[in-house]
């Protein structure tokens, strides 16, 4: 009879680190065997260990899970890849990614679908997921999606042009009406923010810039949207996630009860937590985004409705585009800017200034997200769940260089502005894939980025 030799399980031992974690900040030590963390307590020094880090004085959260990624792969890879804005993730913290159906071509079937997922399997530097895209027509595949596999669906209710925009009341309905699984949606009216830019253009002539861009795709157009998409969502009892929240008028829709109590659910992102329209004088079209960033006055409801409960999460909707493309005059120039190297150290940004706590941040960008999927074993510091963490140190700040900047399309919003923390180290299934400034090539197969499950009856 052959004998079995079992290998050896990898051992990482973290000491002294404060932990971030289900509303609580205390220190203690973790080990992690493999992809895995084995045990959190306050004194495991005598443990043995492959890889020994002190993290005395440093914080260590479950990684970031962004619901909202365009990672442009396939067809639009001169943008960006897979491969290198999963590593630019990674780099900032973020060690899950749910990424988007407006790629060449969409993302409307379980074919394509399958193709994306076979791309992150082999490039991929964090966990993913992808979504489908909606249709006019695409139902069928709606239907069959897998519950297990795939994030959500995307319905673009506007605001995007060819196969991917849904904006007939009967199509509406029926995914509405038929999809089983949550529905993550783009809310603005293109008949209003239409209307919006003949008005404007008639005004002040043809040579708009993006300082107008707030004005255009304005709190109406956004309003008009969401109210109909939460309608729906009541209608049919949908499961229904609003994907990147900007005004405070929008934000009578939803509701401050628990995450586990809710249908319908919002989003905030990076940049509107961060920017204000006043910012389109200094970026101009960099800033460009859809929906616009809006009012100082709207920033300062967002943030408070994230710390009350009616905002869940917050998502970067990282969305690359070359330098040639944002030059372009400000109606050709593309809506998006890329944004999840530097995310995490933007919302700490937010911390220092007393807008969140260290708990709300890690429960609106980690646990709330893991919840809101129900993404299976990820999103909390807990023994047995997958070790994806980021180490970070508050005592340090973080200057955003051009040089540093790892996105494919090399510019960064950010690029000149100093941030008041420092990731130290990002684990991705218990492996150290980013370490003081350096990628981390891939150490064992355990520790291979994988597809998120999803625990869906």
């Amino acid at each position: 009879m052959k004998s079995t030799v079992t290998e050896a399980p990898y051992r990482t031992l973290i000491l002294n680190a404060c932990l971030v974690n289900e509303g609580r900040e205390w220190v203690a030590d973790m080990l992690l065997e493999n992809n895995r963390i084995a045990r959190i307590a306050p004194d495991l020094q005598s443990q043995p260990a492959d890889l020994l880090i002190d993290a005395r004085g440093l914080h260590l959260f479950p990684g970031m899970i962004d619901d909202q990624v365009h990672f442009r792969e396939p067809g639009l890879t001169h943008k960006g890849t897979i491969a290198t804005e999963s590593a630019a993730a990674v780099a900032g913290g973020i060690t899950s990614f749910m990424e988007m159906p407006n790629v060449s071509p969409p993302t409307l079937d379980r074919q394509a679908l399958a193709a994306k997922f076979a791309i992150a399997a082999q490039n991929a530097w964090g966990n993913y997921s992808f979504y489908l895209g909606a249709s006019h027509d695409n139902l069928a595949e709606i239907q069959a999606v897998d519950r297990q596999n795939v994030c959500g669906v995307k319905v673009f209710m506007g605001a995007s042009t060819g196969d991917l925009l849904v904006d007939n009341p009967v199509a509406l309905e029926h995914i509405f009406r038929e999809c089983p699984i949550l529905i993550a949606t783009h809310c603005e009216d293109s008949r209003v923010i239409a209307a919006n830019q003949a008005r404007i253009q008639q005004q002040y002539g043809i040579a708009l810039s993006a300082e107008f861009h707030p004005l255009i795709r304005d709190e109406a157009a956004c309003y008009a949207s969401s109210s109909y998409a939460v309608a729906l969502a009541k209608r049919y009892r949908s499961q229904l996630h609003v994907l990147h929240l900007t005004t405070a008028k929008e934000l009578a829709l939803f509701t401050a009860l628990p995450l586990s109590q809710k249908d319908i659910t919002a989003e905030v992102c990076v940049h509107h937590l961060r920017y204000s329209a006043d910012d389109y004088a200094r970026l101009g079209n960099l800033l460009k985004c859809n929906p616009a960033v809006k009012s100082q006055a709207d920033r300062a409801a967002l943030r408070a409705a994230l710390r009350d409960g009616r905002l869940d999460m917050i998502a970067t909707d990282h969305a690359p585009h070359t330098r040639t493309e944002k030059s372009a005059p400000y109606l050709q120039a593309p809506a998006g800017l890329p944004l999840v190297q530097h995310a995490l150290l933007s919302l700490l940004e937010l911390v220092q200034q007393g807008e969140l706590s260290l708990t709300q941040l890690v429960e609106k960008t980690a646990h709330a997200p893991a919840q809101r999927f129900a993404i299976a074993e990820r999103g909390f510091l807990r023994e047995g769940y997958y070790a994806d963490l980021v180490l970070v140190d508050l005592a340090q700040s973080t200057e955003v260089r051009q040089t540093d900047v790892l996105y494919h399309c090399q510019w960064s919003p950010l690029v000149g502005e100093t941030l008041p923390a420092r990731i130290c180290s990002t684990f991705v299934n218990g492996a150290r894939r980013y370490h003081q400034g350096r990628l981390q090539p891939l150490p064992a197969p355990w520790a291979q980025p994988q597809p998120l499950r999803f625990l869906r009856d």
